[in-house]
């Protein structure tokens, strides 16, 4: 028996990898492999003794722990967390998993090694940026290359248009399915840059959809807003260095920001075939950035010439380009009535704790009474409007 009920189909938006230490190194080109530092789980759930454990047994789970792992049967998602869950790290297990999850198809996103493409606080050399780059890519290739379940995401920063075009090329020849951007400029510009539109071109006409995902820009607050003469507030892990209230409170600025953005500089009108997705960013900021995109274009496209080109509204555009995934947390079905039931979608998060026990339960008491065709949309529908790759195989 799987988790995920036989009576619908399941497309999950939202899994990921547990990068072991070398997951960049060993697929970097020697050139800069030096230059590259391992993965690192300071700061997270998993301590240096597990990695330590794992890496010594030649980068496997023990045999044991694989089958109590099995044995968990649909209860897997439940108990199998972080780098001890089956199929963390380890592609033949990650099929396993998969069967006894019961999902169509899984998102697959790195954890951890996407500090070095993504990161917006060094200004890292180009080399250095887009060799972590195009290694994660290809390690990440090589993990879903045996099972086409496995959606693997390719990650691109967008600083150099010229190096951000080539590496999506790499991306879409190593078979990857989706490309995460960062939601935050691309280097000193706007990701609606003239000089991006041959990437966004590029996106569209090939039908991969790009991704926005937490961890694709600082999770943190600055500093200073969380200065106020008292003791630091501890994070949800009990420290201080990963999401705490206030930065929970602010995660969709980052994202609203982005799409905001990206539609008033009519990246969207220009590429009608691009789509895209917004995961692990929480969907309650959905219906009040659509009502005020919409009041902001009506308003200054009497002044803004570049506003007044658009020809669709941008709630209009969104719907018909973007999906978002709630939180485990989140009613989704007020979220719904808000807005629209076309704009959102089923994740697991697995196997990172944020995705909770029970995730369908979760949704489910959200959904409550609405009708079959409205989960239809969610666990699968709006996933194919998307991905619609993903029907077909």
């Amino acid at each position: 028996m799987t988790y995920a009920p036989a009576d619908r189909p399941f497309y999950d938006a939202d899994s990921h990898i547990m990068e072991l230490p070398n997951f960049l190194i060993d697929y970097a080109d020697a050139s800069i492999r030096d230059r590259l530092r391992p993965v690192s789980y300071e700061a997270s759930l998993v301590t240096d003794a597990e990695v330590d454990a794992i890496v010594a047994n030649d980068s496997r789970h023990s045999s044991e722990h694989v089958s109590a792992q099995v044995a968990l049967g649909d209860r897997l998602i439940a108990e199998s967390k972080e780098i001890q869950a089956l199929g963390a790290f380890d592609r033949a297990d990650r099929s396993v998993a998969l069967d006894m999850l019961g999902f169509r198809k899984q998102l697959v996103f790195a954890t951890h090694s996407v500090v070095t493409p993504f990161s917006a606080s060094t200004k890292l050399p180009d080399d250095v940026r887009y060799g972590a780059t195009r290694a994660h890519n290809r390690a990440m290739s090589d993990f879903c290359a045996d099972d086409e379940r496995l959606m693997g995401v390719a990650v691109v920063p967008l600083d150099n248009p010229e190096l951000a075009l080539a590496e999506l090329d790499f991306a879409l020849g190593a078979g990857l399915q989706a490309v995460w951007v960062p939601h935050h400029p691309a280097g000193d510009h706007s990701p609606g840059h003239v000089d991006l539109y041959p990437f966004w071109d590029r996106l569209a006409e090939s039908g991969t959809p790009f991704v926005l995902h937490v961890g694709g820009a600082p999770l943190q607050l600055d500093a200073r807003w969380a200065s106020t003469g008292r003791p630091a507030a501890k994070d949800w892990m009990g420290g201080g260095e990963n999401l705490r209230s206030k930065d929970v409170a602010v995660l969709h600025h980052g994202p609203e920001t982005f799409l905001s953005v990206m539609v008033m500089d009519g990246i969207f009108e220009r590429f009608p075939k691009l789509r895209g997705a917004a995961v692990e960013l929480g969907a309650g900021w959905v219906p009040a950035m659509l009502q005020r995109l919409d009041w902001t274009v009506r308003s200054w496209k009497k002044v803004d010439q570049y506003l007044a080109q658009l020809e669709r509204t941008p709630s209009e555009t969104l719907r018909e380009q973007m999906a978002f995934t709630p939180f485990v947390f989140e009613d989704v079905g007020a979220f719904i009535d808000a807005s629209a039931d076309d704009l959102y979608l089923f994740s697991s998060d697995y196997p990172h704790v944020e995705g909770g026990r029970d995730p369908i339960g979760r949704f489910e008491q959200s959904l409550g009474d609405r009708a079959p065709q409205v989960r239809d949309r969610f666990y699968a529908e709006n996933f194919l409007k998307i991905f619609p790759e993903a029907r077909t195989h």
